[in-house]
């Protein structure tokens, strides 16, 4: 019998999200542990040859167990070499579709795109849905009746966990959700997370879905045979076993409604070969504190920042054997929470995201403009908060070189000046990844163009302005006035 607390509302218009509002839980900030701004910066660095050689590596194994699968076809050996297929297929495919949807697998914008799009096709997932889906739980991470990915609603169930590890039933709702919005008729959730401008595109991804669903049907139909449907759609359902597998130890079982991602989330250790399925996700805690951070640099993450966190699960096993305990409790007791994670207290001090050395220059000023601070202070493709008069900036240095001097008159060096706050999620940009002449938002991965100000990927949909900006005598300075032209000042101001 259940007792303990009602039966809370998880979807997302409902009354647990205007609760959640009213309580400061939602778009709030969360606990960030230090971290030195050099360090954050390198391994916030991306490359396309590591994220290719995996992608490739993947890809070539689905080619692989695909050609065995289908060589094996009327004998035993087609059920192994189907599951692995599948589990590449429907499972490996998550991680890949979660780190190019934050855009951080690649340096390249379009080779994120690329494969972001394929693994959102073979989870059946449409594209700009489950963008805007996980920009919320970031945001909101196990916040009730904000975040749409809590994956176990309590009160949790036998049947309940059965569903998610066989997820026949959760799958074929999505698929029938998919045709919905096909049809045109965008459900209430769908409409909480999606701005209204990105309806027809979400309407034309799933129009673009079920054709080639129904593509595979008919090839089917034709050939007489259900094998066309056994390499395309149907490994998003018998392998998606693996996805569920890695997706319920990142929070299942750990605390709603907290703005710690320690105690929401887990990092749990686990062997090379389960770390390149997962794209080091295992290391889940560090990815929702610096989501900037790209997948082949967390474990380095991870050493930096783990006196800060809750000690790591030790194995697999392990975590399975506490969210387990966590379900049957909160089986019959809603309310109930796993004991609390043992984690370091941090003076608020010393819970900056990086040293961002943000100071204020309000009386010092130069012929009418306001001093930003040294130009040598700071490091190529950087970036620091200024806070003056009220309002708050961000200065970027950009050096196309990456060379790492400090020389401020070394060729392409220029600085941009900005709004500092992220117009989707007001995250202060200074914090965030500077790459290629753009700013990476630390909270959701949006990027915005430092040439222009305007948005590169969302869920950051309208520009930044940007400031005039110059050195003088070795200073940063600028009258706050937006600019004009499209360019960055460069340092012969």
């Amino acid at each position: 019998m259940v007792t303990g607390a009602a039966a809370r509302d998880y979807g997302l218009t409902g009354a647990d999200s205007l609760r959640a509002v009213e309580a400061g839980l939602a778009e709030a900030e969360w606990f960030r542990p230090p971290i030195d701004a050099d360090r954050l910066r390198e391994l916030q660095a991306r490359t396309n040859a590591r994220a290719a050689r995996d992608t490739v590596l993947w890809l070539a194994l689905i080619a692989l167990f695909g050609y065995l699968a289908w060589r094996s076809l009327g004998s035993w050996w087609a059920v192994p070499a189907f599951a692995a297929y599948g589990a590449l297929y429907g499972g490996a495919a998550d991680s890949r579709w979660h780190e190019c949807g934050h855009g951080t697998a690649f340096r390249a914008r379009w080779l994120n795109d690329a494969v972001y799009y394929l693994a959102s096709f073979m989870l059946l997932r449409p594209p700009t849905l489950w963008r805007w889906s996980h920009v919320r739980h970031h945001t909101d991470t196990l916040v009730v009746g904000r975040d749409p990915e809590i994956v176990f609603p309590r009160p949790s169930s036998p049947l309940a966990v059965l569903g998610v590890f066989v997820p026949v039933l959760i799958l074929a709702k999505s698929l029938w959700r998919t045709a919905r919005h096909a049809a045109g008729r965008i459900d209430d959730d769908a409409a909480a997370l999606v701005p209204a401008d990105q309806f027809r595109r979400l309407r034309w991804e799933s129009r673009a879905y079920i054709a080639a669903l129904a593509a595979v049907a008919v090839w089917c139909a034709a050939a007489g045979s259900i094998v066309p449907a056994l390499f395309i759609g149907l490994p998003t359902f018998y392998g998606a076993w693996m996805l569920m597998f890695f997706s319920v130890m990142e929070h299942a079982g750990r605390r709603e409604d907290v703005l710690d991602h320690r105690l929401n989330s887990r990092t749990v250790y686990m062997n090379p070969v389960l770390r390149f399925l997962y794209s080091n996700m295992n290391y889940h805690v560090e990815h929702h504190i610096f989501p900037t951070v790209p997948y082949h640099a967390l474990p380095a993450l991870h050493q930096e920042i783990k006196g800060y966190l809750a000690p790591a699960e030790p194995s697999t096993l392990h975590a399975y054997r506490s969210i387990f305990t966590t379900l049957r409790k909160q089986w019959r007791d809603p309310s109930y929470d796993e004991p609390r994670p043992d984690v370091p207290e941090v003076a608020d001090s010393d819970r900056a995201y990086v040293d961002t050395s943000v100071a204020a220059w309000a009386g010092d000023r130069h012929d009418s403009l306001v001093d930003l601070g040294p130009a040598h202070e700071l490091a190529a493709n950087s970036a620091r908060r200024i806070d003056h008069g009220g309002a708050t900036y961000a200065l970027y240095r950009l050096d196309p070189e990456d060379t790492g001097s400090v020389a401020v008159d070394s060729p392409g060096c220029e600085f941009v000046l900005s709004d500092g706050l992220c117009t989707h999620g007001q995250a202060h940009l200074a914090e965030g990844a500077v790459l290629d002449g753009m700013v990476e938002c630390p909270k959701h991965n949006g990027c915005f163009d430092l040439g222009t100000g305007e948005p590169l990927r969302p869920p950051a949909v309208e520009a930044i302005t940007l400031y005039d900006v110059a050195v003088r005598n070795g200073r940063v300075v600028s009258r706050l006035r937006p600019r004009t032209d499209c360019r960055a000042v460069g340092a012969a101001g």
